[in-house]
């Protein structure tokens, strides 16, 4: 493992003794006074318990930095709002669609944020390289520990050092289809893999419609859909293990269980008898749009589409997405028992740059379950979850979203962040992309996968 430069911060267990380091931030001395005094704001303020630690931030601000722009920031805006109140400090929002690319240039320069929401794991690693991020405090982690898995935590951790919370997440391992059809055609949700097929079967032999529909087209990402049906078809192949050996490159990218798991996904994508519904044959796929993959269900041209809880946004005001409406999701299913209940998913992370007590607390709050509650009530639209256990999923208004947070907190699911987000770039943004570009095309899996090992950078 590369050694990694870390700065070591002050944490906030010591600001709420009343102990502020001389190493703090020079511009904090109105609040290391007010949090010596022990007051704040939030006293007595339900919701506000996790924060009187911190003290009267009154005066303060916390800047944060994220890849999240209107209209989806405005209700991140408006979950801040608890923590001024709780606090007295203010949150300066500054969301950019540049924001990967800017972030390193900011940091390298000596320009930082106090607060970025990251998306990567890999990228996290890269900053913490830097020697710019700061550990999380000890409130922050305490949070983590209760509110989300091992996993998570783990995720946000870089050589046994926890830098960042998770924020909000996404579900991958999901199957849209439409509940309406189903119902009309008398066909069941399928329980097992083998079930998935055999309906495929069924479908494809009616002649009505293709049982899938796929679209990898994504400019300079395309392929990436693809990478999302390989990783979840080998942690149900080959368990968490396995895949977290796989990731990190401690077993070859070609290693006969990958391309196992990549045979039993052309099965399915590469079998003329079952692609591309309302779009073509398997060739099409390639050109075919990650936003308009799934679209031909509403159109009786396909039954079903494997893609994320993100994939909501895609479908129009016309369309009810509800268990008894015009397209909804099941839980791709397993194919083994042994490997319990696997879920492939996304998510940000909270990276703080600075160690002051204003910006300790406001990781601290987005760690919360408080916090949580009050992003999903200034969401009435949906379209945003997070695997935080102390979500109340009744206040998240959207079916998927809810099926999406009942999936997190299920006791048997077993949680995986999506593997190319964790490879070195040159592979996950990469090869990667390109070979299953590729590979749907033409290629047979051995060499795709193949040529994605021999990529992986020495």
């Amino acid at each position: 493992m590369r050694s990694r430069k870390i700065r070591h911060a002050t944490i906030a267990a010591m600001a709420a003794t009343g102990l502020v380091l001389a190493g703090c931030a020079s511009d904090t001395s109105t609040s290391e006074t007010n949090t010596a005094e022990g007051t704040s704001p939030g006293e007595g303020v339900e919701g506000c318990e996790d924060l009187t630690q911190f003290g009267d931030l009154s005066g303060t601000e916390v800047n944060v930095y994220t890849s999240i722009i209107e209209p989806e920031s405005d209700a991140h805006k408006a979950s801040y709002e608890k923590f001024t109140e709780c606090t007295g400090a203010e949150v300066s929002y500054e969301g950019s669609n540049q924001f990967e690319t800017q972030l390193i240039v900011r940091v390298r320069g000596g320009n930082a944020p106090d607060i970025a929401y990251v998306p990567q794991p890999g990228l996290l690693a890269t900053l913490v390289d830097t020697g710019s991020v700061v550990p999380a405090p000890e409130p922050t982690a305490e949070n983590v520990d209760e509110f989300w898995g091992e996993d998570w935590k783990g995720y946000g951790t870089v050589d046994d050092t926890f830098y960042a919370a998770p924020l909000g997440a996404n579900v991958k391992s999901f199957v849209w289809y439409s509940p309406t059809m189903f119902e009309q055609e008398g066909y069941e949700v399928p329980e097992t893999w083998d079930d998935m097929i055999a309906l495929s079967e069924e479908i494809a032999q009616q002649g009505d419609m293709k049982p899938w529909c796929v679209g990898i087209e994504s400019g300079e990402a395309t392929g990436w859909v693809l990478t999302d049906w390989l990783e979840d078809a080998l942690l149900r192949d080959a368990g968490a293990d396995v895949y977290d050996q796989w990731v990190n490159h401690e077993i070859p990218f070609d290693d006969p269980q990958v391309v196992e798991s990549l045979d039993r996904v052309g099965g399915i994508v590469k079998n003329p008898d079952f692609v591309n519904g309302g779009h073509g044959d398997v060739n099409s796929i390639a050109t075919t749009t990650f936003q308009d993959g799934g679209l031909p269900i509403t159109k009786g041209e396909c039954a079903m589409h494997r893609q994320a809880s993100f994939y909501a946004a895609q479908w129009d005001d016309q369309t009810t997405v509800a268990e008894d409406g015009d397209v909804f999701a099941f839980y791709l299913p397993t194919t083994n028992d042994e490997q319990g209940r696997p879920v492939l998913g996304g998510g940000e992370f909270t990276v703080a740059f600075d160690d002051r007590p204003e910006v300790q607390a406001f990781q601290t709050y987005l760690s919360s379950d408080v916090w949580a509650n009050e992003k999903a009530k200034a969401t009435p639209a949906g379209g945003w979850v997070s695997a935080n256990t102390g979500l109340d999923i009744e206040l998240l208004n959207s079916p998927i979203d809810r099926l999406s947070a009942e999936t997190f907190q299920d006791p048997e699911a077993v949680f995986r962040f999506d593997g190319s987000d964790q490879m070195p770039s040159a592979v996950g943004a990469g090869s990667f992309w390109k070979e299953m570009t590729s590979w749907v095309t033409g290629d047979d899996s051995g060499t795709a996968l193949s040529n994605i090992e021999d990529s992986w950078p020495n």
